[in-house]
């Protein structure tokens, strides 16, 4: 199937101005992260989390007023997949699961007229946080480095360092897009959990997949079309894969879309993510691999 009938676009002639918007974007992001720092979540940073299900809806207000006066000013309250379920985090450390006893006592003392169930209750050591956190930026560097090694003896050297330059790019430019937006809009819960780095290493994937069909109708192209130059092959290849990876990552982005307006606060963090990794993702693989692959190419052919 295809989207559009054969188009030609000038992809690689526009590779400079798009070189300097990804700068300009990348940038702004890493001084913000500079700035704010990165925001961990309750996985990363240890705490106390609970599941509550409740008999009616409950006032958050009145959970807030609550759990302030218990000591708790701090917490984090926000629905939990239906309107009677919600989900309270606080990073306050305490001996076993003395934090969280407190803050059902204090419920259970000032909700006289409604009662709840726990669903879960989870608790994070300080020490367990930093593993986990430490482990997560391992999986993310692992993931990265087997993408060039697969890359690079499935094509050329250029080409997987065309392709991990790229994920770089994507991975750098969602966190820089997280930590700007962080805290504009609260719903979203932008903050930096296990979910967060789920979507990180699932855009690493979906990127790689639409940069290596890319390169796959470049093989081929070039092979087909020996008196063309680089430039008129990879121009042609991506436009070629143009309806391809359109409809692929549209597809994905519907089902992100639906997940983040309707698919409750617990996974919006995670569908924004991706949602912007997927953006980026297929922006990358035409404006950043396959731009870098050109210019490197372009480099060895003036040295020589």
């Amino acid at each position: 199937m295809r989207l559009f009938k054969k188009t030609n676009i000038n992809f690689m002639g526009m590779r400079g101005k798009m070189y300097i918007m990804s700068s300009v974007i990348i940038f702004i992001g890493l001084i913000s992260l500079f700035i704010k720092g990165i925001n961990y979540g309750i996985d990363f940073r240890g705490g106390t989390e609970l599941v509550l299900s409740f008999d009616s809806p409950p006032d958050y207000g009145q959970l807030r007023n609550l759990l302030g006066k218990a000591g708790f000013p701090d917490c984090e309250i926000k629905s939990f997949g239906n309107e009677r379920s919600i989900l309270i985090r606080t990073t306050q450390q305490g001996e076993g699961f003395t934090i969280g006893n407190k803050i059902k006592d204090a419920l259970k003392s000032g909700l006289s007229n409604d009662t709840f169930q726990v669903l879960r209750e989870d608790k994070i050591g300080p020490k367990i946080g930093n593993e986990l956190r430490r482990d997560a930026g391992y999986a993310v560097i692992a993931s990265l480095i087997v993408i060039l090694a697969y890359v690079a003896i499935r094509y050329k050297f250029s080409y997987g360092m065309g392709a991990v330059l790229a994920l770089y790019h994507d991975v750098l430019l969602t966190l820089g897009v997280l930590s700007i937006l962080d805290g504009v809009f609260p719903f979203l819960n932008l903050e930096i959990t296990q979910e967060i780095i789920a979507a990180l290493l699932t855009l690493v994937g979906l990127s790689v997949n639409d940069t290596v069909v890319v390169f796959d109708r470049m093989r081929e192209n070039s092979k087909i079309y020996r008196s063309m130059s680089l430039f008129e092959v990879m121009n042609k290849s991506l436009n070629d894969t143009l309806s391809r990876t359109i409809i692929t990552s549209g597809t994905i982005l519907i089902v992100l879309l639906v997940l983040l307006f309707a698919g409750g606060e617990v996974t919006r963090g995670f569908a924004f993510t991706l949602t912007i990794g997927i953006i980026t993702g297929t922006y990358s693989s035409i404006y950043i691999a396959s731009a870098i692959v050109l210019d490197n190419n372009l480099r060895k052919k003036v040295a020589s």
